[in-house]
């Protein structure tokens, strides 16, 4: 839960996520099997999938698991009321919402109104609408054309639901009974005297999701109109579903004094403050105050959410949330004393919700003794679902030093109201989590700041300054307060005036990212660095090649890297050219060097990375050596980047295509391995549209490449004390008014494509047949993928599709064109374009293009160089 008074501490949960809805629409359209028809297990398991995946793309697959298992388990999963105007102005929306969780096993009971229907067709008549308490008067001719507007927007909501292939019941009557509420006052309206679910849970053991009307009869046959928020009311407090969830086109209850959306209302701790502020009057006091009277009767687990139609699956399958939440919650406290708040209690949360006591790591008692050394404040909620524990030593940096909750704290916002506390209190805070904790989106998404090292994070907010940051890191040490594993490397002060942060984090937006950047964004950071920090040295080992010429010049030009060692054994003595930040010479590197190198043996220090730019199938003695130089440091060796295809298939080492796959792991990696060209081209035309595949007919891709990809070979013994030349490998005269297509078949970048690309979509096993042609320039490659898709798309829909997966992305640019080798040769990121739908609308082309040298390769490289040091990830290329 959070504060009203106080949300301005945490992250919207108003953020927009209208685009994902199209990629929703597109999968139910994919998958969509007609009414008439049962889909079968595998098409329902395939929808479940597929859509599953479209999740990921407002939230982290943690989150997204762990709400369906939530939601999936529930008795009830969730009323949805309905109004009338979101019938007529966004049935699409809905239908296509309601068959999205349809699809992944949940069975909302949709219940809706259809006043402003009935308004107009009332007026057309003559007959002027009449309220008393805001109650319709309803009359035998109101009630004649309420019952046929209901009929006639329930029968319409079904079969747009049929129609997208969702099974759906219409049950316009049957499950309210009611008494007249005041026959002589309001006509022909009912009061709900009792709620049968015989209906829904009928429909539901159908496959079908119940639509039910506002109506009621009874006992007497009567039909009675009732009011639709209190039918939901009634309806939810016999089925007591997780969530109930009112639609609106508003999408939530908005500050009477400020005009700001209210992002939650814990009713324990907010409500009677709430019920005296002036601007709560008229309806907003009244819907408050049926809410309240709702929630007290059903359990704690309980919530309801005030939204817009296309705010839907962000509310159930996100953290942040959407619209207005409502809960009872639990007053919230805060207390010095453990003896206070129960040690029993506590004992118990933890040894159910802490992973440190829970493997016998550390005991209840032993987490008591260590928070009593020094001033300590707990935050909690009375039913104990989150407890934080606050170090704060007088003069010293408060340190959170256990934060324990339960699955509800997290799924209900309790944490966040915890959390505004906390920021009340503390001006400045550290605070640590496992690499690998679930809810480690929302560490990074409320910290200012963070270091990763040997896969735990360390996270603060309120320290702007670099150089402040070191001094509180190291006194943190020195006291034993954090780990040393924590502190980042080579950190120096900063000038005066320079611009600091180290590992900021970007909060201007707070967004749930769309398709584009997926759950790895939540940790994406944004940084500015200090002009004096201690720059990264790298060694790279086999600089001859084009590729490591082109290494060279990125690295000369970035502002936090420089290069210790090259290594050649044709050039060992001559001076690296192209090179102006230190003089720098190749040396012949054995493998003794550098396990010598690598274990600090040497009269220089190891550098921080690697860099193995040498032939396929000559590496691994290399990484080996060094792997074994520093297997006795505490830190362990430095970082590898290895540019062969040697790697690519090993699951031990982290593959480093920063746009498709985790950025979070490159982050905590010592072993990346660097795509191939033609595969990194492949992966990035494909990936967009890789739910969309047609899984029989695999797609084709055709890769032209500049003849520096065939790479470089001695131009023969030099004269004495002149420097060796390399020529390409491939005579460019040859290919004059030529073009080579080559390895027909096999090809190890087409392997590559499909192993990396199957890991993309959990698994499920993605063809591609690929085929490689040199041509007579020298750098860039172009691809032209032709994609056979499950069911038609427009060209509008992929180009679409395209900017989604690749929003945000530095390095990526959609055009509507198709690119060409001029639009992409000597540049530094992927062009896709072109979008070309066949007739049939079943098969689409699209245009890649990227340079062989450098996205495909340098680049690329200085891409995981970055993120794996620590780095922002596109510092020192020219973007």
């Amino acid at each position: 839960m959070r504060s009203i008074l106080a949300r301005s501490a945490v992250r919207s949960r108003t953020a927009g996520v209208r685009a994902p809805a199209i990629a929703f629409a597109r999968a139910l359209h994919v998958s969509r099997v007609p009414a008439s028809q049962s889909p079968s297990s595998r098409d329902l398991a395939g929808d479940r999938e597929t859509i599953t995946r479209l999740l990921y793309s407002i939230a982290s697959r943690n989150e997204v698991e762990r709400y369906l298992r939530i939601f999936s388990t529930a008795n009830k999963f969730a009323v949805i009321k309905v109004g009338g105007a979101i019938l007529t102005n966004e049935l699409d929306d809905l239908a296509l919402s309601l068959t999205f969780l349809h699809r992944v096993g949940l069975y909302p009971i949709v219940l809706h109104g259809a006043g402003p229907q009935l308004n107009e067709i009332l007026e057309r008549e003559g007959v002027v609408p009449d309220y008393s308490d805001g109650i319709r008067i309803t009359d035998a001719a109101t009630l004649r054309v309420a019952r046929r507007v209901f009929l006639e927007e329930n029968q319409k909501l079904v079969e747009k639901l049929e129609s997208l292939g969702s099974r759906a019941r219409p049950i316009p009557l049957g499950v309210f009974n009611a008494s007249f509420l005041d026959k002589e006052r309001y006509g022909l309206v009912g009061k709900i005297e009792r709620v049968d679910k015989e209906p829904i849970e009928s429909a539901i053991r159908a496959g079908c999701l119940p639509i039910l009307t506002s109506l009621a009869l009874s006992e007497d046959g009567q039909i009675l109109n009732v009011n639709a928020d209190v039918a939901a009311s009634e309806l939810a407090k016999v089925l007591e579903p997780l969530k109930i969830v009112y639609l609106n086109e508003k999408g939530g209850l908005y500050h009477g004094a400020t005009g700001e959306l209210i992002e939650s209302i814990n009713l324990d701790e907010e409500y009677d403050d709430l019920m005296k502020q002036e601007w709560v009057k008229y309806g907003t006091k009244l819907k408050l105050r049926e809410m309240k009277e709702l929630l007290d009767h059903l359990p704690r687990s309980s919530s309801v959410a005030i939204i817009s139609v296309d705010q839907l699956q962000k509310e159930l399958f996100t953290d942040s949330g959407a619209g207005t939440l409502i809960r009872r919650g639990y007053k919230l406290f805060s207390s010095q004393s453990i003896e206070e708040v129960g040690p029993e209690r506590l004992r118990s949360l933890l040894r159910e919700n802490d992973e440190d006591v829970r493997e016998n790591r550390k005991s209840a008692a032993q987490i008591f003794s260590e928070l009593s050394r020094a001033p300590y404040t707990i935050y909690g909620d009375e039913g104990l679902e989150c407890v934080a524990f606050v170090s704060h030593p007088p003069g010293q940096v408060p340190v959170l030093t256990r934060l324990v909750m339960t699955r509800n704290a997290m799924m209900n916002n309790i944490l966040d109201n915890i959390w505004t506390m906390i920021r009340r209190d503390y001006k400045r805070l550290v605070w640590t989590a496992r690499a690998d904790d679930e809810n480690r989106a929302w560490h990074f998404e409320h910290a200012d700041g963070s270091f990763t090292r040997n896969r735990r994070s360390l996270f603060y907010y309120g320290i702007q300054d670099v150089s402040d940051v070191e001094h509180v890191m190291r006194e943190l040490e020195d006291q034993h307060r954090v780990e040393r594993a924590y502190l980042p490397l080579n950190m120096r002060k900063t000038t005066p005036g320079s611009q600091r942060g180290f590992a900021t984090l970007a909060r201007a937006s707070h967004t749930r990212p769309q398709i584009a950047s997926r759950a790895h964004a939540a940790l994406t950071t944004s940084r500015t660095y200090a002009t004096d920090a201690a720059p990264k040295r790298v060694a790279l080992i086999g600089a001859r090649g084009y590729t490591g010429r082109s290494l060279v010049q990125l690295i000369n030009g970035h502002p936090s890297m420089e290069l210790s060692h090259v290594s050649s054994r044709e050039l060992a003595g001559f001076p690296l050219e192209d090179y102006d930040k230190s003089q720098v010479y190749y040396s012949n590197m054995s493998l003794d060097d550098l396990k010598k190198l690598e274990s600090g043996r040497c009269d220089v220090p190891p550098p921080d990375a690697y860099v193995m730019a040498l032939p396929n199938g000559v590496c691994r003695p290399f990484v080996d050596a060094v792997r074994e130089g520093g297997a006795g440091k505490p830190q362990g060796h430095g970082v590898i980047v290895d540019l062969s295809a040697d790697h690519r298939f090993d699951d031990a080492w982290t593959y480093g295509l920063p746009e498709l796959y985790s950025r979070a792991l490159i982050r905590t990696s010592k072993l990346i391995s660097n795509p191939g060209c033609y595969a990194t081209n492949t992966q990035m035309i494909l990936a967009p549209l890789l739910p969309y595949l047609d899984e029989k007919r695999p797609p084709t891709v055709m890769g032209i490449s500049g003849y520096s990809g065939g790479g470089t070979k001695s131009g023969g013994r030099p004269a004495p004390g002149k420097r060796p030349v390399t020529l390409p490998k491939i005579d460019p005269a040859s290919l004059e008014h030529n073009v080579r297509p080559y390895s027909l078949t096999d090809h190890i970048h087409e392997r590559e494509a499909r192993f990396h690309l199957t890991k993309l979509i959990d698994g499920q096993p993605v063809d591609v047949a690929f085929t490689p042609i040199v041509a007579s320039w020298f750098q860039g490659i172009i691809s032209t993928a032709s994609i056979p898709l499950r069911t038609p798309l427009t060209a509008r829909n992929v180009k679409e599709l395209y900017e989604e997966r690749y929003a945000g992305e530095k390095l990526v640019q959609v055009l509507p064109q198709v690119p060409e080798i001029p639009d992409i040769a000597l540049q530094h990121g992927f062009k896709v374009g072109g979008f070309q739908v066949h007739s049939s609308g079943d098969r689409v082309v699209v245009v890649g293009v990227i340079d062989n040298l450098l996205k495909g390769a340098a680049t690329q490289c200085l891409q995981n160089l970055n993120l794996a040091l620590g780095l922002d990830e596109h510092a020192g290329i020219p973007l």
